[in-house]
């Protein structure tokens, strides 16, 4: 049965009972569909699922408006200074860190929490971004250095990750293909150039979807919980829509995109925001309009992304 916001919402506010996800057995407050949507396995222990409660839940809280997001943090106690053993002690600390009373923080907090859980059905329905059941991880930061400007488009991709849990061996990377021209037929594997500059081996690709290639990255050794580990990835493909984003599968905290172009210039340039991943073709969904600068080049920053939402940029093409 499709999992629906409402019984996402319930079990949302079993969760911030008592010490919130600090709770222990932490298990029995989490509910089968916050264990789908958060990909947690029935065997998970403590540290694990909070680990995978807080990867999805806080990058979705820090996309309210700030009385929403310190409400909804505080309720969870997943906010430091909101950690007290009680739901009701955390209540009284957002209504003192907001200045209201306590009635309007719990209306605030039922408010967030119906946000929270819509967006966490959209971003798992959108991307299948939920953590793998073998393990998980999350970027620290992703650097991503896009010349367009080259006789077939160039992607170099530098990346920070945080091992979550112990023994990450593998890291399960895609792209989805805005690429081949508009007249070559279906998107094939071959379509993407994939290079490993350095972080490990490229052990599996293959079509995830009609326009998706799902990549295996094999590391030198398994990482512990807490270790990072840098890669650098180059892609080459050629563009059949006039954009470029990233959408995580695992939580990004920040991502920092240089877009080079050629000479002649786009006529408008958008800047694309957690938005859904088909949307960010189309002409309608609108963004923040940036313009290049003397070289060509624009340089956007997104920070906390949350899995399954699209952030980047699209381009409409000079003349």
């Amino acid at each position: 049965m499709e999992p629906n916001a409402a019984d996402l919402v319930a079990e949302l506010k079993v969760l911030r009972k008592g010490r919130g996800v600090f709770t222990t057995p932490l298990g029995i407050r989490v509910g089968p569909v916050l264990r789908e949507v958060c990909g947690i396995p029935d065997n998970a222990e403590n540290v694990e699922i909070r680990d995978r409660l807080a990867h999805v839940l806080e990058p979705l809280a820090k996309t309210l408006p700030d009385d929403l997001r310190i409400a909804v943090l505080a309720a969870f106690a997943m906010h430091e200074p909101a950690r007290k053993p009680f739901y009701q002690e955390r209540v009284h600390w957002a209504a003192r860190e907001l200045d209201r009373d306590d009635r309007t923080i719990r209306r605030r907090i039922d408010e967030g929490i119906e946000h929270v859980a819509h967006l966490a059905l959209a971003g798992s329905r959108e991307g299948g971004a939920r953590p793998s059941p073998e393990g998980s991880w999350h970027t620290e930061l992703l650097r991503v250095s896009l010349a367009l400007d080259q006789e077939r488009p160039e992607v170099f991709e530098f990346r920070r990750i945080v091992a979550d849990a112990d023994e990450i061996a593998e890291l399960d990377l895609a792209l989805t293909l805005t690429t081949t021209s508009a007249t070559s037929g279906p998107v094939r594997e071959s379509d993407l150039e994939v290079d490993v500059f350095h972080g490990g081996t490229l052990v599996r690709r293959a079509m995830e979807s009609n326009d998706r290639v799902g990549l295996a990255l094999r590391l030198a050794e398994p990482l512990r919980r807490g270790k990072t580990h840098d890669l650098a990835l180059r892609f080459r493909a050629e563009f059949r829509h006039p954009h470029y984003v990233c959408v995580p599968r695992h939580p990004v905290d920040r991502f920092d995109l240089h877009v080079r172009f050629p000479a002649a210039p786009p006529s408008e340039i958008v800047r694309l925001d957690r938005v859904f991943q088909d949307d960010a073709r189309d002409l309608g969904t609108r963004g923040d309009v940036v313009s290049p600068d003397g070289s060509g080049e624009v340089h956007l920053r997104f920070d906390h992304l949350a899995p399954g939402f699209a952030y980047g940029i699209r381009w409409s093409p000079a003349g």
